[in-house]
């Protein structure tokens, strides 16, 4: 039997190799075609595979099999477990491409697209603008179609003229800008609370009222300093779980 086969990366030296091979690997996993076989490569191989050494793609095969994602025996090998449905760490490192892996496996429905005047409570990330563009996006887990998230997005108007509704079902806004409009983000500042379901979220999560949820916003700045976009995710609160991983100096 064949193994399954992973995607290529370029590691980003500046942070650990373990975080970003787990979540290459884990979006890969998430992303496979169902026909794609279970068992992976051996440590060695995919040690080779990504350039890192056997000890670093060990922590890495290790955090997925603490996700829930892998099962690991020994003399057997390791194998992705089909039927899993595993809760999806919020993992803050600092890195765009990580922020783009924790969609993967996910479908995306477009819910919204209007020009609103900004928000009262993002006003001041838009000092000089009367509108903005926002976004209400529903996203799904590909193989089950249980919503996990919901999310808002404000975008300055002239970045959202060149965005296409289409993208933004295959990517999140993050990659969008980046990648799509083609502007440059220097960095993106997080808050995460945890919040009691609204009835708009209950309803679309599919969770009870009053039911715990992740409350996520994120400011994404361009090189000038400027707020490009805020977005505000709810996630479901039985699916995914907040960690934040600090390196001693």
């Amino acid at each position: 039997m064949t193994s399954f086969a992973p995607d290529s990366i370029v590691l980003n030296r500046r942070l650990p190799l373990w975080y970003q091979v787990s979540q290459s690997l884990r979006a890969s996993i998430l992303g496979r075609s169902p026909e794609a076989p279970l068992r992976l490569p051996t440590e060695e191989q995919l040690a080779a595979h990504y350039g890192v050494s056997v000890l670093t793609m060990r922590q890495a095969l290790k955090e997925l099999e603490e996700e829930g994602l892998i099962s690991r025996h020994r003399r057997r090998g390791t194998f992705i477990e089909a039927d899993s449905r595993p809760g999806t760490p919020v993992r803050l490192l600092g890195s765009v491409d990580a922020i783009v892996a924790q969609q993967s496996g996910m479908t995306a429905e477009l819910l919204e697209r209007a020009r609103v005047p900004p928000p009262p409570a993002y006003a001041g990330h838009f000092p000089e603008l009367a509108e903005v563009v926002t976004y209400h996006r529903l996203r799904c887990d590909e193989r089950t179609g249980e919503p996990t998230n919901h999310v808002r997005n404000w975008v300055r108007p002239e970045l959202a003229e060149r965005i296409d509704d289409e993208d933004l079902l295959r990517w999140p806004m993050t990659k969008v800008l980046r990648d799509v409009v083609g502007v440059g983000i220097s960095r993106i500042t997080d808050t995460v609370q945890a919040r009691l379901a609204d009835p708009e979220t209950a309803r679309l999560l599919r969770v009870p009222l009053l039911s715990p949820i992740l409350h996520y916003t994120g400011l994404t700045h361009d090189d000038a300093g400027r707020v490009l976009d805020v977005a505000v995710i709810h996630y479901r609160g039985d699916r995914f779980s907040f960690s934040v991983t600090l390196e001693a100096t």
